[in-house]
């Protein structure tokens, strides 16, 4: 009667060795999920904070889609949009707060950081300064990122520009508004000019 007891005390601790949520990874397995962190971070530390954008032939696949909220994007448009924002902001310095690796995923939380004093990136010189947090998302295969998703709050980088131009802006509105009033005022007098012409010729 001992034999399937202990038999059975075996078993369960065998099980309760491989149970768990989080099992422990293989060797193989911990030190591929360490090379996807490191292609990760030389997104950040080289290609937006040094601007070295030949680094992207190395480290992104040729088939590579960044999945966009409305619509997916090559790796052409991709690295265009990074590159605009190097310009737009030439001080950028991309933080990362947390990288968390799994399978061939690698998750990134990161804060951007810059000061809008070029044109770029759809903008004009404004000198604004931003901060804000995003996440994203790759898919990581053979050391080549293959996919990305990203998220960030544009709203928050929205009303960091208003905040910051708060009085530009509305100036710029208050002579618009002039430009407008004085344009109507000179069309109005050249109307009225004419007026009492043509009312002289039909008599």
């Amino acid at each position: 009667m001992k034999t399937p007891l202990l038999l059975f005390m075996t078993l369960a601790a065998v099980c309760a060795a491989f149970a768990g949520d989080s099992p422990a990874l293989l060797p193989d397995e911990t030190s591929q999920q360490a090379k996807n962190k490191a292609v990760a971070g030389r997104v950040f530390v080289e290609i937006f904070n040094q601007g070295k954008f030949q680094v992207a032939d190395e480290i992104y696949a040729r088939d590579f889609v960044n999945h966009g909220l409305h619509r997916n994007f090559d790796l052409q448009e991709d690295q265009g949009a990074v590159r605009a924002e190097k310009k737009a902001f030439p001080d950028l310095k991309m933080t990362v707060d947390l990288m968390v690796a799994e399978g061939d995923l690698v998750t990134v939380i990161w804060t951007f950081r810059g000061t809008n004093t070029a044109a770029g990136y759809g903008l004009p010189a404004t000198g604004a300064r931003i901060e804000l947090r995003g996440i994203t998302v790759w898919r990581i295969v053979d050391g080549k990122i293959r996919e990305e998703w990203t998220s960030f709050n544009e709203l928050q980088a929205a009303r960091q520009f208003v905040r910051q131009l708060k009085w530009p802006l509305l100036g710029l509105l208050f002579a618009a508004v002039i430009l407008v009033w004085i344009f109507c005022r000179v069309i109005l007098r050249l109307r009225l000019t004419r007026l009492p012409k043509v009312t002289s010729q039909a008599a």
